[in-house]
């Protein structure tokens, strides 16, 4: 644990001294896609701080200078498997971005959407010693949290203080010089495989990039494609990726809870290649442009011409309706909806006050899919876009771009972690010679 907190701590200390020098990069790794931006930071406060303990990590004003996207290779359900290939993509985005911004970039943040994620809520109290909080009395109530045990071969990715309570108040977001007796604070964990952040570290080393930072995709597209009333009264964001689709819920303005179902619109995409039987390329094509999950009488009438280049004249000049169409995606759809169901329904979902659902990701751009979400999960759906950032160009603008988009917000205005505060010395585990003399001072 004590190696990851210094880990997650260089790595916001060198993100802190990229956005000092100026400039630094975003990296989303898909599984359909590589995105990358280059951001421009002024180095002026915006001035307008959040509630909660976020204005501690400071924030920036900061503007997109560079943008490429590529075709993802080497990344399966959201985790790099094949590691050339990721490395080569990765380098090609970097590289056209780097271009069209004209400026080199050292530093990157990362965003990945699988690795397996497992969410859990932590309690820490502690009795104040001179009555107004400071610091670090944070910093200890903080470390006063029952870290469960989360498994050999796990890393933590978020730590996050979602709650305050001084006494008998609760539902502070900052509570730093109040006064009061017993402090106490409930703290979201968010953790993944350790293999996966590994494999993008040193995927990201040898593209000769520093990794200044890595956050979930589903909790960066929640930030970026949720309005703020959505955020404080509770929602769910389903971004639906190509290999994966992460599930986010925030709740005042906190992310509470995060999973992936390991299902999304590459499987869509195989379900048409296989069931027509054309090239996954000539499947994609006719998702995009003929796809839909609900049918109407018109669409056994509308004829979709398939294709091909196989030489067989008879077999290229082959027609589907688009009913045809309709009825091999929609099964697949439904199978991604009904687990997303299952996973909010475990994470308690129904008993928030708000229970709106936000749809993001490239997949969600499916003709009827908000209809049929709406049915299956039984709230109300909206399709969500990502903010609008300042330079952003309008090739990447869409759904398919929130987590990108998110993460430029995770940036330049971070919510605070764990590690952003000074461990106690009696919390480090293996020291024990500072533990006994601290031990000593106190009792002697």
């Amino acid at each position: 644990m004590i190696e990851l907190y210094d880990s997650q701590r260089a790595m916001r200390n060198m993100r802190r001294a990229a956005m000092q020098r100026g400039v630094v990069a975003i990296l989303d790794v898909g599984s359909s896609k590589i995105a990358c931006l280059v951001l421009r930071f002024d180095g002026t406060d915006r001035g307008v701080e959040p509630d909660g303990v976020g204005p501690m990590a400071g924030q920036a004003g900061f503007r997109v200078i560079g943008a490429a996207t590529t075709r993802s290779r080497g990344v399966r359900f959201g985790e790099i498997h094949a590691m050339q290939e990721t490395e080569r993509a990765i380098r090609t985005a970097v590289q056209a971005a780097q271009k069209m911004a004209n400026i080199r970039v050292d530093h990157v943040i990362a965003c990945f959407s699988g690795a397996d994620p497992r969410s859990y809520g932590l309690a820490g109290a502690i009795d104040l010693e001179g009555h107004v909080v400071t610091e670090q009395d944070v910093s200890r109530v903080l470390s006063a949290c029952d870290v469960p045990d989360y498994g050999d071969g796990r890393e933590v990715l978020h730590a996050q203080p979602v709650n305050f309570a001084l006494d008998h108040r609760t539902g502070l977001g900052d509570p730093r010089g109040q006064m009061g007796m017993r402090l106490a604070t409930d703290m979201h964990m968010l953790t993944v495989d350790a293999a996966a952040i590994q494999n993008l570290a040193h995927c990201v080393k040898r593209c000769d990039l520093e990794l200044a930072g890595v956050a979930s995709s589903s909790y960066v597209s929640g930030i970026s494609a949720l309005v703020e009333d959505e955020q404080e009264l509770g929602a769910a964001c389903i971004d639906m990726g190509g290999g994966a689709t992460g599930i986010s819920i925030f709740m005042k303005k906190h992310m509470i809870f995060a999973d992936t179902v390991k299902m999304g619109g590459d499987h869509v995409t195989g379900d048409i290649s296989m069931g027509l039987g054309v090239p996954a390329a000539t499947a994609e094509r006719i998702k995009t442009f003929y796809g839909g999950v609900v049918a109407t009488g018109m669409d056994d009438r509308e004829m979709i011409e398939i294709g091909g280049d196989t030489g067989d004249w008879e077999h290229d000049r082959r027609r589907v309706s688009r009913a045809e169409l309709i009825g091999i995606m929609r099964p697949r759809v439904e199978e991604i909806l009904e687990e997303v169901r299952a996973r909010l329904d475990a994470a308690g979902f129904d008993h928030l006050p708000s229970q709106q659902i936000v749809l993001t990701g490239g997949g969600s751009q499916i003709p009827g899919l908000d209809g049929l979400a709406s049915r299956i999960l039984g709230h109300q759906v909206r399709l969500g876009r990502p903010l609008r950032v300042h330079g952003l160009p309008q090739s990447v603008t869409g759904p398919g771009f929130a987590s990108a988009v998110g993460l430029c917000l995770f940036a330049a205005h971070p919510q605070d972690e764990w590690w952003d505060f000074e461990i106690p010395v009696d919390r480090y585990p293996a020291r024990s010679l500072k533990r006994a003399v601290k031990w000593f001072k106190d009792n002697w």
